[in-house]
């Protein structure tokens, strides 16, 4: 099994910036870390950014954030982040951070190829 853990969440205002982190221990031969999601409060999980590619660096960035968040990863490819500048209250979610079986390709907005979740670390932006 593969576990993935998010750090990097917390409190700050708006215009601030936040850094994510997921990193995946055990057979990470079997998913590897490719997207972040978000939830917020009474509404739907939202794809945020995710590799489209485990071979290679084709990126996905959902238009509200474009501009504004990054996603990366190490050389290994088992550690992702998710840089976020200029943060808007808007931004306020649980983001999770997912994986999925490396030979996936492609965009995945429901999440449903992704087979594993980390716990989610809270991102919270004042205004």
């Amino acid at each position: 099994q593969v576990q993935l853990v998010e750090s990097g969440g917390g409190l700050v205002q708006a215009g601030g910036s936040l850094r994510l982190s997921c990193v995946a221990s055990g057979q990470t031969f079997m998913s590897v870390p490719m997207g972040w999601f978000r939830q917020a409060p009474g509404k739907e999980r939202q794809n945020v950014a995710q590799f489209r590619s485990w071979q290679e660096d084709r990126i996905y960035i959902a238009e509200s954030v474009k501009g504004r968040f990054t996603i990366s990863r190490d050389n290994a490819k088992t550690t992702l982040y998710l840089q976020m500048n200029n943060l808007k209250p808007e931004d306020t979610a649980v983001y999770y951070c997912a994986g999925r079986p490396r030979h996936f390709q492609g965009s995945d907005d429901s999440g449903e190829t992704y087979d594993v979740w980390g716990q989610g670390t809270q991102v919270t932006v004042s205004s």
